[in-house]
Protein backbone atom coordinates (compact mmCIF):
# COMPACT_ATOMS: atom_id res chain seq x y z
CA UNK A 1 0.00 0.00 0.00
CA UNK A 2 1.08 4.00 -0.59
CA UNK A 3 1.26 6.12 2.78
CA UNK A 4 2.20 9.37 3.39
CA UNK A 5 5.14 10.14 5.46
CA UNK A 6 5.48 13.97 6.60
CA UNK A 7 4.33 14.69 2.68
CA UNK A 8 6.37 12.01 0.41
CA UNK A 9 4.30 8.47 -0.58
CA UNK A 10 5.62 5.52 0.15
CA UNK A 11 5.32 2.25 -0.51
CA UNK A 12 4.72 -0.09 2.46
CA UNK A 13 3.80 -3.73 3.25
CA UNK A 14 2.06 -4.71 6.37
CA UNK A 15 1.00 -7.60 8.08
CA UNK A 16 -2.53 -7.30 7.53
CA UNK A 17 -2.13 -7.47 3.57
CA UNK A 18 0.56 -9.65 3.19
CA UNK A 19 -0.69 -11.96 6.68
CA UNK A 20 1.97 -14.72 7.77
CA UNK A 21 -0.19 -17.07 6.14
CA UNK A 22 0.42 -16.00 2.97
CA UNK A 23 3.71 -16.17 3.45
CA UNK A 24 3.86 -19.64 4.48
CA UNK A 25 2.45 -20.29 1.21
CA UNK A 26 5.25 -18.47 -0.89
CA UNK A 27 8.24 -20.00 0.75
CA UNK A 28 6.05 -23.81 1.37
CA UNK A 29 8.70 -25.61 -0.63
CA UNK A 30 11.88 -23.53 0.49
CA UNK A 31 14.62 -24.34 2.40
CA UNK A 32 16.22 -21.39 4.49
CA UNK A 33 19.60 -21.38 5.30
CA UNK A 34 20.53 -19.12 7.77
CA UNK A 35 24.40 -18.50 7.53
CA UNK A 36 25.75 -17.32 10.32
CA UNK A 37 24.53 -16.89 14.51
CA UNK A 38 26.37 -13.85 15.15
CA UNK A 39 24.42 -10.61 15.82
CA UNK A 40 21.04 -11.04 13.44
CA UNK A 41 21.22 -14.93 12.87
CA UNK A 42 19.85 -15.77 16.12
CA UNK A 43 16.62 -13.48 15.96
CA UNK A 44 15.85 -14.46 12.70
CA UNK A 45 16.63 -17.82 12.48
CA UNK A 46 14.35 -18.00 15.52
CA UNK A 47 11.62 -16.04 13.89
CA UNK A 48 10.86 -17.81 11.42
CA UNK A 49 11.16 -21.54 13.10
CA UNK A 50 8.46 -20.32 15.41
CA UNK A 51 6.33 -18.82 12.58
CA UNK A 52 6.63 -21.94 10.80
CA UNK A 53 8.92 -22.09 8.29
CA UNK A 54 11.79 -24.49 7.07
CA UNK A 55 15.13 -23.24 8.92
CA UNK A 56 18.29 -24.13 9.33
CA UNK A 57 20.81 -22.88 10.23
CA UNK A 58 24.82 -22.59 9.15
CA UNK A 59 27.86 -21.88 11.52
CA UNK A 60 31.95 -23.03 12.09
CA UNK A 61 31.63 -25.76 14.19
CA UNK A 62 33.64 -25.28 17.35
CA UNK A 63 32.90 -22.06 18.11
CA UNK A 64 31.41 -20.56 20.76
CA UNK A 65 28.30 -19.51 18.05
CA UNK A 66 27.82 -22.95 17.57
CA UNK A 67 27.31 -24.02 21.13
CA UNK A 68 25.01 -20.91 21.37
CA UNK A 69 22.79 -22.25 17.78
CA UNK A 70 22.69 -26.13 20.14
CA UNK A 71 21.80 -23.87 23.32
CA UNK A 72 18.80 -22.46 21.85
CA UNK A 73 17.70 -25.82 20.02
CA UNK A 74 19.35 -26.28 16.58
CA UNK A 75 20.11 -29.75 16.44
CA UNK A 76 23.69 -30.68 14.51
CA UNK A 77 23.12 -32.88 11.94
CA UNK A 78 19.54 -31.73 11.40
CA UNK A 79 19.02 -28.32 11.72
CA UNK A 80 22.34 -26.88 12.55
CA UNK A 81 25.36 -27.82 9.84
CA UNK A 82 28.14 -26.56 8.79
CA UNK A 83 28.37 -23.58 6.53
CA UNK A 84 29.18 -25.46 3.10
CA UNK A 85 26.77 -27.53 4.08
CA UNK A 86 24.18 -25.69 4.92
CA UNK A 87 25.24 -23.67 1.89
CA UNK A 88 24.31 -26.37 -0.53
CA UNK A 89 20.85 -27.30 1.13
CA UNK A 90 19.41 -23.81 1.17
CA UNK A 91 17.56 -22.99 -1.52
CA UNK A 92 17.27 -19.21 -0.03
CA UNK A 93 20.62 -18.39 1.81
CA UNK A 94 20.62 -15.49 4.56
CA UNK A 95 23.70 -14.79 4.21
CA UNK A 96 24.02 -13.19 8.03
CA UNK A 97 27.88 -13.15 8.59
CA UNK A 98 29.43 -9.81 9.14
CA UNK A 99 30.31 -8.01 6.57
CA UNK A 100 34.25 -9.62 7.07
CA UNK A 101 33.07 -12.70 7.09
CA UNK A 102 31.33 -12.48 4.09
CA UNK A 103 33.91 -10.99 1.97
CA UNK A 104 35.61 -14.50 3.70
CA UNK A 105 33.48 -17.07 3.36
CA UNK A 106 32.11 -15.80 -0.57
CA UNK A 107 33.62 -18.19 -2.41
CA UNK A 108 31.99 -21.45 -0.98
CA UNK A 109 28.80 -19.44 -1.01
CA UNK A 110 28.63 -18.75 -4.20
CA UNK A 111 29.83 -21.96 -5.19
CA UNK A 112 26.39 -23.30 -4.07
CA UNK A 113 24.31 -20.51 -5.91
CA UNK A 114 22.81 -22.73 -8.18
CA UNK A 115 20.45 -21.31 -10.86
CA UNK A 116 16.59 -20.27 -8.77
CA UNK A 117 18.29 -19.77 -5.80
CA UNK A 118 17.95 -16.72 -3.32
CA UNK A 119 20.85 -14.81 -1.65
CA UNK A 120 19.49 -12.47 1.03
CA UNK A 121 21.14 -9.73 2.87
CA UNK A 122 20.32 -7.60 5.98
CA UNK A 123 22.69 -5.07 4.78
CA UNK A 124 23.79 -3.72 1.31
CA UNK A 125 27.01 -3.60 2.00
CA UNK A 126 29.03 -6.23 0.41
CA UNK A 127 26.83 -6.07 -2.90
CA UNK A 128 27.13 -1.86 -3.17
CA UNK A 129 30.47 -2.03 -2.42
CA UNK A 130 31.62 -4.54 -4.82
CA UNK A 131 34.83 -3.57 -6.17
CA UNK A 132 35.86 -3.65 -2.58
CA UNK A 133 33.79 -7.16 -1.41
CA UNK A 134 34.20 -9.14 -4.32
CA UNK A 135 30.77 -9.76 -3.78
CA UNK A 136 29.13 -10.17 -7.43
CA UNK A 137 26.31 -12.67 -7.42
CA UNK A 138 25.47 -14.86 -10.60
CA UNK A 139 22.99 -13.74 -12.77
CA UNK A 140 20.75 -16.75 -12.57
CA UNK A 141 20.06 -16.12 -8.48
CA UNK A 142 17.48 -13.66 -6.67
CA UNK A 143 19.09 -10.92 -4.58
CA UNK A 144 17.32 -9.60 -2.52
CA UNK A 145 17.56 -7.83 1.27
CA UNK A 146 15.03 -7.57 4.38
CA UNK A 147 16.51 -4.80 6.67
CA UNK A 148 15.63 -5.21 10.70
CA UNK A 149 15.76 -1.42 11.84
CA UNK A 150 17.48 -2.80 14.73
CA UNK A 151 19.76 -5.04 16.40
CA UNK A 152 18.87 -9.18 16.45
CA UNK A 153 18.76 -9.14 20.11
CA UNK A 154 15.37 -6.35 19.32
CA UNK A 155 13.90 -8.43 16.74
CA UNK A 156 13.44 -11.76 18.97
CA UNK A 157 12.27 -9.60 21.86
CA UNK A 158 9.72 -7.63 20.46
CA UNK A 159 8.91 -11.14 18.67
CA UNK A 160 8.33 -12.75 21.79
CA UNK A 161 6.13 -9.59 23.13
CA UNK A 162 3.82 -9.90 20.05
CA UNK A 163 5.42 -6.76 18.74
CA UNK A 164 7.31 -6.24 15.38
CA UNK A 165 10.47 -4.28 14.48
CA UNK A 166 9.69 -2.35 11.42
CA UNK A 167 12.49 -3.22 8.29
CA UNK A 168 13.59 -2.24 4.85
CA UNK A 169 13.13 -4.46 2.17
CA UNK A 170 14.74 -4.43 -1.33
CA UNK A 171 15.61 -6.11 -4.80
CA UNK A 172 18.99 -6.15 -6.44
CA UNK A 173 17.93 -8.49 -8.82
CA UNK A 174 14.73 -10.70 -10.01
CA UNK A 175 16.08 -13.99 -12.16
CA UNK A 176 12.75 -15.89 -11.06
CA UNK A 177 10.32 -13.60 -11.29
CA UNK A 178 9.63 -14.29 -7.95
CA UNK A 179 12.27 -12.08 -6.16
CA UNK A 180 9.01 -9.78 -4.51
CA UNK A 181 7.16 -12.88 -3.49
CA UNK A 182 10.18 -14.44 -2.23
CA UNK A 183 11.70 -10.99 -0.04
CA UNK A 184 8.03 -9.68 1.61
CA UNK A 185 7.44 -13.15 2.79
CA UNK A 186 10.57 -13.48 4.46
CA UNK A 187 10.36 -9.99 6.04
CA UNK A 188 7.07 -11.08 7.38
CA UNK A 189 8.69 -13.86 8.25
CA UNK A 190 11.53 -12.78 10.41
CA UNK A 191 8.63 -10.62 12.50
CA UNK A 192 8.35 -7.43 10.31
CA UNK A 193 6.10 -4.46 11.77
CA UNK A 194 5.80 -3.49 8.86
CA UNK A 195 8.17 -3.22 5.54
CA UNK A 196 8.81 -0.19 3.41
CA UNK A 197 10.67 -0.39 0.10
CA UNK A 198 14.63 1.07 -0.37
CA UNK A 199 17.29 -0.34 -2.60
CA UNK A 200 20.65 -1.50 -1.62
CA UNK A 201 22.55 1.65 -2.10
CA UNK A 202 20.06 3.75 0.34
CA UNK A 203 19.95 1.02 3.05
CA UNK A 204 23.54 0.92 3.63
CA UNK A 205 24.43 4.86 2.97
CA UNK A 206 21.56 5.92 5.64
CA UNK A 207 22.52 2.34 7.75
CA UNK A 208 26.47 3.48 7.71
CA UNK A 209 25.68 7.30 8.76
CA UNK A 210 22.49 6.32 11.20
CA UNK A 211 25.35 3.68 13.38
CA UNK A 212 27.79 6.65 13.51
CA UNK A 213 25.76 9.21 14.01
CA UNK A 214 22.33 9.19 16.19
CA UNK A 215 22.11 5.78 16.72
CA UNK A 216 25.60 4.79 18.14
CA UNK A 217 28.62 6.94 17.82
CA UNK A 218 26.58 10.99 18.13
CA UNK A 219 24.64 9.98 20.83
CA UNK A 220 27.67 8.79 23.21
CA UNK A 221 29.42 11.61 21.71
CA UNK A 222 26.58 13.69 23.10
CA UNK A 223 26.21 12.03 26.44
CA UNK A 224 30.22 12.05 26.86
CA UNK A 225 30.18 16.07 26.41
CA UNK A 226 27.05 16.96 28.69
CA UNK A 227 28.23 14.50 31.27
CA UNK A 228 31.94 16.26 31.27
CA UNK A 229 30.56 19.55 31.61
CA UNK A 230 28.30 18.46 34.56
CA UNK A 231 30.89 17.00 36.26
CA UNK A 232 33.57 19.57 35.66
CA UNK A 233 31.13 22.17 37.33
CA UNK A 234 30.56 20.28 40.73
CA UNK A 235 27.93 18.03 39.80
CA UNK A 236 28.49 14.26 40.77
CA UNK A 237 28.64 10.75 38.79
CA UNK A 238 24.97 9.83 39.78
CA UNK A 239 23.47 13.21 39.41
CA UNK A 240 24.97 13.66 35.96
CA UNK A 241 24.59 10.23 34.67
CA UNK A 242 20.96 10.91 35.68
CA UNK A 243 20.33 14.25 34.04
CA UNK A 244 22.63 12.82 31.01
CA UNK A 245 21.39 9.35 30.34
CA UNK A 246 18.95 7.57 32.99
CA UNK A 247 16.03 10.31 32.19
CA UNK A 248 16.51 10.47 28.57
CA UNK A 249 15.75 6.45 28.22
CA UNK A 250 13.96 5.46 30.57
CA UNK A 251 11.42 8.78 30.98
CA UNK A 252 11.39 10.73 27.83
CA UNK A 253 12.27 8.30 24.82
CA UNK A 254 9.86 5.91 25.83
CA UNK A 255 7.52 8.79 25.37
CA UNK A 256 8.85 9.99 21.94
CA UNK A 257 8.29 6.39 20.64
CA UNK A 258 5.02 6.17 21.65
CA UNK A 259 3.39 9.66 19.86
CA UNK A 260 6.50 11.76 18.83
CA UNK A 261 9.11 14.64 19.52
CA UNK A 262 6.30 17.50 20.42
CA UNK A 263 4.19 14.48 22.75
CA UNK A 264 7.37 14.04 24.81
CA UNK A 265 7.63 17.71 24.83
CA UNK A 266 4.06 18.52 26.49
CA UNK A 267 4.42 15.57 28.98
CA UNK A 268 7.26 17.94 30.63
CA UNK A 269 7.53 21.40 32.88
CA UNK A 270 7.14 24.70 30.78
CA UNK A 271 10.40 25.79 32.01
CA UNK A 272 11.50 22.25 30.27
CA UNK A 273 9.61 23.28 27.08
CA UNK A 274 11.10 26.84 26.85
CA UNK A 275 14.70 25.43 27.08
CA UNK A 276 14.11 22.56 24.58
CA UNK A 277 12.45 25.07 21.72
CA UNK A 278 15.26 27.20 22.08
CA UNK A 279 18.11 25.25 22.06
CA UNK A 280 17.33 22.38 19.62
CA UNK A 281 17.73 24.78 16.76
CA UNK A 282 21.72 25.34 17.63
CA UNK A 283 22.45 22.07 18.39
CA UNK A 284 21.36 21.29 14.65
CA UNK A 285 23.15 24.11 13.33
CA UNK A 286 26.01 22.75 15.43
CA UNK A 287 25.73 19.09 14.58
CA UNK A 288 24.55 19.31 10.70
CA UNK A 289 28.13 19.94 9.07
CA UNK A 290 29.45 16.84 11.24
CA UNK A 291 27.06 14.90 9.79
CA UNK A 292 27.80 16.27 6.16
CA UNK A 293 30.99 15.13 6.32
CA UNK A 294 29.82 11.70 7.79
CA UNK A 295 27.65 11.40 4.98
CA UNK A 296 30.48 12.22 2.45
CA UNK A 297 32.42 9.86 4.13
CA UNK A 298 29.89 7.32 3.60
CA UNK A 299 28.81 7.93 0.02
CA UNK A 300 32.60 8.37 -1.01
CA UNK A 301 33.02 4.61 0.48
CA UNK A 302 35.52 5.36 3.00
CA UNK A 303 33.56 4.39 6.02
CA UNK A 304 33.01 0.89 3.89
CA UNK A 305 37.24 1.11 3.32
CA UNK A 306 37.96 1.63 7.22
CA UNK A 307 34.85 -1.21 7.87
CA UNK A 308 36.78 -3.65 5.79
CA UNK A 309 40.37 -3.01 6.52
CA UNK A 310 39.71 -2.95 10.21
CA UNK A 311 37.34 -5.96 10.81
CA UNK A 312 39.69 -7.96 8.40
CA UNK A 313 42.63 -8.22 11.10
CA UNK A 314 43.43 -11.14 13.21
CA UNK A 315 43.56 -8.97 15.77
CA UNK A 316 40.16 -7.25 15.39
CA UNK A 317 38.14 -8.33 18.17
CA UNK A 318 41.04 -8.15 20.67
CA UNK A 319 41.16 -4.80 19.77
CA UNK A 320 37.11 -4.21 19.63
CA UNK A 321 37.00 -5.57 23.29
CA UNK A 322 40.22 -2.92 24.38
CA UNK A 323 37.69 -0.31 22.94
CA UNK A 324 34.41 -1.19 24.48
CA UNK A 325 36.20 -1.81 27.97
CA UNK A 326 37.57 2.13 27.36
CA UNK A 327 33.82 2.81 27.67
CA UNK A 328 32.89 0.16 29.66
CA UNK A 329 35.34 1.67 32.04
CA UNK A 330 34.92 5.33 31.98
CA UNK A 331 33.14 7.08 34.56
CA UNK A 332 29.92 7.91 32.96
CA UNK A 333 28.84 4.36 32.35
CA UNK A 334 30.51 2.92 35.66
CA UNK A 335 28.17 5.78 37.14
CA UNK A 336 25.55 3.84 34.99
CA UNK A 337 26.04 0.20 36.34
CA UNK A 338 25.51 1.73 39.82
CA UNK A 339 21.52 3.78 38.48
CA UNK A 340 20.52 0.10 36.84
CA UNK A 341 21.37 -1.68 39.71
CA UNK A 342 19.33 0.82 41.78
CA UNK A 343 16.27 0.56 39.67
CA UNK A 344 13.31 -0.84 41.59
CA UNK A 345 13.14 -3.93 38.96
CA UNK A 346 16.39 -4.87 39.61
CA UNK A 347 15.90 -4.82 43.22
CA UNK A 348 12.63 -7.21 43.85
Amino acid sequence: MKLTFGSVEENVVTREEFPLAQAQEVLKDEVIAVLGYGVQGPGQALNLKDNGFNVIVGQRKDSKTWDKAVADGWVPGETLFELEEACEKGTILQFLLSDAGQIALWPTVKKHLSPGKALYFSHGFGVTYKEKTGIIPPADVDVILVAPKGSGTSLRRMFVEGRGLNSSFAIYQDATGRARERVIALGIGVGSGYLFETDFYKEVTSDLTGERGTLMGAIQGIFAAQYEVLRANGHSPSEAFNETVEELTQSLMPLVAENGMDWMYANCSTTAQRGALDWWKPFRDATKPVFESLYESVKTGQEAQKSIDSNSKSDYRAKLEEELKELRESEMWQAGATVRQLRPENNG
